[in-house]
């Protein structure tokens, strides 16, 4: 099991760096290929999302230098980056990637957005062929864990996400939302999530931007809203009390000078802006202006903490399933890996079987083929017997990590022993009749 993830998130690095490594959806693919082409890289996946960028990789045993990876691919001094990394390998990646599937490494615990999104960076992957083996296996194991996480658990049973979190700060400011308008500025689904949260706690009118016009059309029917055309932002955005943007835009789409002429226009009547983007939309120095009161994602974090708090027995009984599907991916990980020792011991045992087989030629020519292939049968169906008792003690001290146990059985089957007791025999029946029992035989 050589498992090795390296990346930063919310709890290590603050947006300003985070947005630095945002990878946009369109450029995944490249620079997952580009992570596979690393030396010692045999598998990799790349998780990018608001609050975290991470690289998973299956290895050769030779460590890939991801921080370095990181730092020449997004033009930033290892100095300044490494110290907001965390490294996790092997049997510690696998928990973290179940950890992060079932949400329980999130801004927000209990959200259910991040396993969509591990699902379509996995997708992803496999679709280049970077993820086909052990990591496959790691990621499937990670979306069984967010299963039963989500089952067996009351960690989810409320809506909450970065989106929910946002719209509980707008009504602890606001005290109510009752009769304000909403200007939402991009159509993804945390805009669909920041919309509905919204409506149900009184928002008056939404409006919808988005450089697609058509989706800004479809968001904004199903809450009876509002879509304007993308180039409209600017001279419409002083309508709204309240603005919240998710665009995954790599520049920002509201600066200083816009602000003030919203300010302007609104007769210095305050405005919220919650930017939930990374990269972030609004630029922070738009914070300063008086009027204005500009969240970003990290901002949320003090509001993630009430909710964190409100699951937190949840969340205890959820890190109990993870312990319990990662010692179960362990064993079955050692399992697999013990397939080609298993096969080779098989291998050895059919050799001293065909070396028998050849040693008792002459006795067996005068046997008719119908003899013949009982005589076939039978000792193939003794060596399964006999092997069958050595290759499950193998099995389960490969699960149990018995290493001693697992070389002390393997040892028994070395191939150099069993040509080496072939030889013997075959100096044997080279002396004596072939069908004499001779001390060496017996041995």
């Amino acid at each position: 099991m050589r498992f090795l993830v390296t990346g930063l998130n919310h709890t290590t690095a603050p947006v300003e760096l985070r947005e630095r490594l945002a990878i946009a959806k369109e450029a995944l693919p490249e620079t997952t290929r580009a992570l596979l082409g690393e030396p010692g890289v045999k598998e990799a996946m790349i998780l990018s999302t608001c609050n975290r960028v991470e690289l998973l990789v299956s290895h050769n045993g030779l460590e890939p230098h991801l921080p370095e990876f990181l730092a020449q691919r997004f033009s930033l001094d290892r100095s300044l980056l490494e110290p907001h990394l965390y490294r996790y390998q092997d049997e510690e990646a696998v928990r973290h990637m179940f950890r992060v599937a079932s949400s329980l490494d999130s801004m927000v615990v209990g959200e259910a957005q991040i396993l969509g999104q591990v699902k379509q960076s996995w997708s992803v992957a496999r679709e280049l062929g970077a993820v086909k083996g052990p990591l496959d296996k790691l990621l499937q194991g990670a979306f069984s864990a967010a299963k039963r996480v989500r089952t067996e658990t009351e960690i989810g049973s409320s809506s909450v996400s970065i989106a929910s979190v946002g719209v509980d700060l707008a009504r602890r400011i606001f005290g109510s939302l009752d009769g304000k308008k909403v200007l939402i500025v991009g159509a993804g689904k945390m805009s669909e999530l920041a919309a509905r949260h919204l409506m149900q706690h009184g928002a008056d009118s939404i409006m919808v931007a988005n450089r697609t016009y058509e989706r800004a059309v479809q968001l904004a029917e199903q809450f009876l809203g509002q879509a304007i055309r993308f180039e409209e932002l600017h001279a419409r955005a002083h309508e709204a009390d309240i603005i919240i943007t998710s665009t995954g835009s790599a520049g920002q789409i509201l600066g200083v000078e816009q602000a003030q002429e919203i300010l302007h226009r609104r007769k210095n009547r305050p405005v919220f802006v919650i930017d939930i983007a990374v990269p972030r939309d609004v630029d922070p120095a738009v914070n300063r202006l008086e009027g204005i009161f500009l969240y970003d994602i990290d901002d949320l974090q003090s509001v993630a903490a009430t909710h964190q708090v409100d699951r937190g027995r949840e969340a205890a009984r959820a890190e109990a399933i993870i312990t319990e599907e990662t010692e179960r991916f362990r064993r079955r990980i050692r399992t697999i890996d013990i397939a080609p020792v298993l096969v080779d011991v098989q291998g050895t045992a059919e050799e001293l079987r065909q070396a028998e087989m050849h040693r008792q030629r002459q006795l067996l020519q005068s046997l008719t083929p119908e003899q013949a292939e009982a005589v076939e049968a039978l000792t193939r169906g003794l060596m399964n017997k006999f092997m069958h008792m050595p290759l499950q003690a193998m099995k389960s001290a490969a699960r149990d990590g018995d290493a001693a146990a697992l070389d002390t059985i393997r040892g028994m089957f070395d191939r150099e022993c069993g040509k080496d007791k072939s030889t013997e025999g075959h100096a044997a029946s080279a002396e004596t009749d072939p069908g004499a029992e001779t001390g060496k035989d017996r041995e």
